[in-house]
């Protein structure tokens, strides 16, 4: 984990609350917004760190969308969530994003076993978890064989994911400014 100068820390918290909030009350994080932070968050490192800057957070870039694409393709996750994760990536770099990858995932699924629980789920996740390994054991995408488990079906149960990488980047800021070294 790196300490992030504040005018990063700054950026970061503004772009992800804003996704945050777009995507509890839209489902939707707006490209203007993405595009913004990761144009920002690529200029920010390259004028802070130079070429060192610049390398570091087109490599935070490319881990971000790295590991969220095939997410995106096997309609686990939004379009939005991959570029928000791209963007904050660029401001991060490649080290504190997995750090923030790493909170927000753990976040998430505590806050989806939650609503697993409280909505009486556990029956039919532990049904859909089965299909998705049995129809990846067959190479098929998971929702090839149960329609639940597109992100885009009206009928899937779906946690903004937007909001999870917010509270993983508010934590990891938490957690760069308790532990980094400065």
């Amino acid at each position: 984990m790196n300490y992030l100068p504040p005018v990063l820390q700054a950026v970061l918290a503004v772009v992800v609350f804003i996704a945050a909030y777009f995507d509890f009350r839209w489902r939707r994080i707006p490209n203007w917004l993405v595009l913004s932070g990761l144009l920002v968050g690529i200029a920010l490192n390259a004028f802070l760190y130079e070429w060192a800057g610049l390398r570091g957070s087109l490599e935070g870039l490319g881990l971000g969308l790295l590991i969220y694409l095939p997410l995106y393709a096997l309609r686990g996750m939004g379009a939005g969530d991959v570029k928000l994760m791209a963007a904050v990536g660029a401001l991060v770099g490649w080290r504190n994003w997995i750090g923030v990858f790493m909170l927000t995932a753990i976040t998430g699924g505590l806050v989806a076993l939650l609503l697993v629980v409280l909505r009486g789920r556990a029956r039919s996740t532990m049904a859909n978890v089965g299909s998705m390994f049995q129809q990846m054991a067959h190479l098929q995408a998971p929702y090839a064989g149960n329609p639940e488990l597109d992100v885009k079906n009206p009928k899937a149960v779906t946690l903004p994911h937007g909001v999870m990488i917010a509270v993983g980047s508010i934590e990891f800021l938490i957690a760069a400014a308790l532990w980094a070294p400065r």
